[in-house]
């Protein structure tokens, strides 16, 4: 359960406390640091943007010393990254809770495409800077989208394996294919400034995964 404190100096032993709770160990007090700035990261990115934003608008915003902050991430770009991945890894844990394995495999896809473009449309200003300000970070940035390719690709993967009845699921290339313009529907809906609107895509989303697994299985 994640804790406001009213009181969080530096580490000096192995137990930290938290004001009227029980002393938590220091891996702990380390752990709700890091929740706590990548929190304050996002805060500052959707209200200021990335280019605006400093380290000093962080450990502000999260309560915590510079030093602290640099525990954590040797740049600030570093704790974008850090923040995609948390998001990318969010949205993936809800498009796999949204689910029901005994529906046909496009059913399941059609419920998962549904839910992630849910969260990621809930907080539309935070979804632009992260979906646009991490191609800034040269490959750093480009191995974190990879990365959050990879998740969805592999979960189409094992969706369609699992319920093609003993069939095998499409090329990996294609549905790596199919994945990256899906994406690339979610950035023209933000260049037209319709990034809260994303469930809007499911329709056409599910059409285009349908039509693509399909034909490369037929």
């Amino acid at each position: 359960m994640r804790t406001n404190l009213r009181s969080f100096p530096e580490a000096t032993g192995t137990v930290k406390y938290h004001w009227g709770m029980e002393p938590i160990s220091l891996q702990e007090t380390e752990r709700d640091h890091r929740h706590r700035l990548l929190d304050a990261m996002a805060q500052s990115v959707a209200s200021n943007g990335f280019a605006s934003t400093t380290v000093t608008d962080v450990v502000t915003l999260a309560r915590v010393s510079r030093r602290t902050f640099y525990e954590h991430f040797g740049t600030r770009e570093a704790c974008l990254i850090a923040l995609f991945d948390a998001a990318s890894a969010q949205a993936f844990k809800v498009l796999v809770g949204s689910i029901n394995p005994t529906q046909d495999w496009r059913d399941q896809l059609n419920d998962a495409l549904n839910a992630y473009l849910s969260i990621l449309s809930m907080q539309p200003t935070l979804l632009k800077t992260l979906f646009v300000a991490v191609f800034a970070l040269g490959d750093e940035g480009l191995a974190a989208r990879r990365r959050s390719n990879e998740q969805l690709v592999n979960f189409i993967e094992a969706t369609v394996t699992a319920g093609s009845n003993g069939q095998s699921a499409p090329e990996r290339a294609i549905i790596t294919a199919i994945v990256g313009g899906i994406h690339e529907l979610i950035l023209q809906s933000i260049e037209r400034g319709e990034e809260g609107q994303l469930t809007k895509l499911v329709p056409t989303v599910v059409r285009f995964l349908r039509q693509g697994l399909d034909q490369s299985k037929s």
